[in-house]
């Protein structure tokens, strides 16, 4: 058990750097550890990526406040933007995480591990897309929201790695993008959580004690090292270089998603 403890800080120390630093969701490292920490614990294989989704998106909550007040205090968050795209997050989010609930955990794992490739491959190649197009109305920032937040709910992420390049896409800076994509990651956090919480709530195999399909143990440790770590993320995020961090991170999400394929064959 204390191993476990220990585990679960290591990984929220991580997540909150991440979510900081990089403007992606430290849902991407959170998933695959909860996964091999559930496993280990003898988690019921039925239930365990809804676990580790859900687990994943409730940390977020904590991570995005202490990640996005970093980043409001240097300015680097446009609140016209989250206040356009947050009613289509919430639903998309939502709805996602009420999909995600009713699938397999096979299904789950074989898009979770793809979307970690697509991520990897984004990072390592650090192709930004090119500021062609303004953000678009109300409709629009709508409908992006909601393919934001399925999205999101599918893989157990605050949505860094989707609404930062699309705001680079709209001519949103790159320390504004992170900024505000970090302001995001609190809403998607807070509908794919009760969506987990509702969804779960009379599921059977949880380990005990959760409450719905989210690991309040696993949680409490992530927790408790990833708001100590995400403003240190985004202090570092103005200081580093961050470009060849984030290729050394898509070499480690290579690592992983390759591991957890490899579980599945």
């Amino acid at each position: 058990m204390v191993e476990l403890i220990l585990t679960y800080l290591a990984v929220g120390a991580v997540a909150g750097v991440l979510a900081g630093l990089l403007g992606v969701g430290g849902g991407l490292v959170i998933v695959p550890m909860m996964v091999f920490c559930l496993t280990r614990e003898g988690v019921s294989e039925m239930n365990i990526m809804q676990i580790a989704l859900g687990t994943s998106m409730a940390s977020i909550v904590f991570t995005a406040v202490s990640s996005f007040w970093a980043h409001h205090r240097r300015g680097a968050v446009q609140w016209d933007v989250v206040r356009s795209i947050v009613p289509g997050i919430l639903l998309g989010t939502f709805l996602g995480s009420c999909v995600a609930s009713r699938l397999s955990t096979g299904f789950l794992k074989v898009f979770f591990v793809v979307f970690l490739y697509y991520v990897a491959l984004q990072l390592f190649l650090n192709k930004k897309p090119k500021p062609s197009r303004e953000l678009p109305g109300e409709a629009g920032m709508f409908a992006v929201g909601n393919a934001i937040g399925a999205v999101s709910s599918f893989v157990g992420i605050g949505g860094g790695s989707l609404s930062v390049p699309f705001m680079i896409w709209c001519n949103v800076g790159v320390h504004h993008a992170i900024g505000t994509s970090a302001a995001i990651g609190f809403p998607i956090a807070i509908a794919g959580t009760v969506g987990y919480i509702v969804n779960g709530i009379h599921a059977a195999g949880l380990p005990n004690p959760s409450l719905g399909y989210i690991y309040l143990p696993a949680l409490a440790g992530i927790v408790s090292a990833s708001v100590l770590t995400a403003p240190l993320g985004a202090r570092l995020a103005h200081r580093l270089p961050v470009d060849k961090l984030k290729r050394g991170f898509a070499i480690l999400l290579f690592a992983m998603g390759t591991r957890m394929l490899m579980g599945l064959l």
